[in-house]
């Protein structure tokens, strides 16, 4: 398998290889015509503190290819869409991206029931479609082979690197709070799976509609319990507002989310996230290509670059450089690229490869705790925090669907 390499400097990607356009199987056919790229984007709604940072680094990418001449001679242009969460609305305007604006590919996609369904058009209209978050196991097939992880691994592997967690720190209480929709359902399994069975530990599970925000009476339930862990990873909407909630009823827990935005962390939780709240990052925050491209990415959107921007950021690099080296946009040759390549992508945790079906190889998700310190110099000027690692994960094992 090989591996491209971008540089951490202010324009991004190494193109590997110069073509001069033809057809769709072998090069472009549009000549000067933009290259159309799809956001189908949680851009309101639930979660949109995802979605808009994922689109965010999707504009980065986009303004600094084509500050440095596009692809192939061809300007790129962004197509956004709000699905707002709702997966028929994503759905219809994936459909109309792909049969009347002639995207090449689709990404930024956040939530698990958007995922599920619009991963079933992308085969069907054969449209290349890349996941920020969304991990629901339903999402990939056998026989996927449109739809890519780009940050959130799996549920059936996510409890993985929390179950190691869980051992190197000699937890025995654990408390989980599960949202009754796709991604949380399907992590509520992995951790009856992998964690209900570990010797000495202790395990308590509540189930709340995906739209809960008051979790006052889900907590009390846990008081008895006295958790050491929440895990709020399988209720990303929710992890915030219970984490604040758990420190006003006088819970000492650590809580985990689900890759988490910090800055709408510190927002809306306030002290009780400090040394408290533990996430999962494929962004790794101390990396010095992170530093850089972060800066820029301050410098344009006057905010902090959140991992899922990181995220949407990469995809545009990756489809970039498919692009690029097959001189070509046809559909089979881009995901054949993706399916051969590890890419060093600026900012990630580790080389981003995958499997046949599109699901993460050899991922290794880090957790990390906000602290209150400075930021690296011009990465969140004026900020009185930043994420610290605290675990990096071994290898995951790609789930199998």
């Amino acid at each position: 398998m090989q591996r491209t390499r971008w540089a951490a400097g202010a324009l991004a990607v190494v193109l590997l290889v110069v073509g001069c356009g033809s057809d769709g199987a072998g090069g472009s056919s549009d000549g000067d015509a933009p290259l159309r790229i799809g956001v189908i984007g949680e851009l309101s709604g639930p979660f949109a503190i995802w979605g808009v940072p994922a689109r965010d680094g999707m504009r980065l990418a986009v303004e600094e290819l084509n500050a440095d001449g596009g692809i192939d001679g061809r300007q790129i242009e962004l197509v956004e869409r709000d699905t707002q969460g709702v997966p028929e609305e994503a759905v219809t305007a994936f459909r109309e991206l792909a049969e009347r604006q002639d995207v090449v590919a689709a990404g930024g996609i956040i939530s698990s029931d958007v995922g599920l369904a619009v991963a079933r058009v992308a085969e069907e209209e054969q449209v290349p479609l890349f996941l920020v978050m969304a991990g629901s196991d339903r999402i990939l097939s056998p026989d996927s082979r449109m739809t890519f992880r780009t940050c959130l691994p799996s549920a059936s592997m996510i409890v993985d690197p929390l179950a190691a967690y869980i051992g190197e720190e000699g937890i025995t209480r654990v408390a989980t709070i599960v949202a009754d929709y796709e991604w949380g359902r399907s992590v509520e399994d992995a951790v009856e799976g992998r964690l209900r069975g570990l010797l000495g530990l202790d395990l308590m599970v509540e189930v709340a509609p995906v739209q809960e925000r008051e979790f006052t009476s889900y907590l009390r339930r846990f008081q008895e319990l006295d958790p050491e862990l929440i895990i709020a990873t399988s209720h990303p909407p929710g992890a915030l507002p219970l984490t604040r909630q758990a420190a006003e009823l006088g819970i000492d827990a650590v809580v985990s989310g689900s890759n988490s935005p910090a800055a709408a962390v510190v927002t809306e939780v306030g002290d009780a996230a400090y040394d408290r709240f533990l996430d999962l990052a494929c962004a790794d925050f101390e990396d010095p290509s992170y530093h850089e491209l972060a800066t820029r990415y301050h410098d344009r959107f006057d905010g902090f670059m959140e991992d899922a921007a990181v995220a949407g950021y990469g995809q545009v690099l990756m489809l970039a450089d498919a692009v690029e080296t097959q001189d070509s946009t046809d559909p089979q040759a881009i995901t054949d690229h993706l399916r051969s390549r590890r890419f060093e992508l600026p900012g990630y945790a580790w080389d981003l490869g995958f499997t046949a079906n599109g699901d993460l190889a050899d991922a290794t998700p880090l957790l990390t705790i906000l602290r209150r310190t400075d930021p690296p110099e011009g990465v969140n000027p004026g900020a009185d925090w930043y994420p610290e690692a605290v675990f990096r994960s071994p290898p995951l094992n790609p789930s199998e669907p």
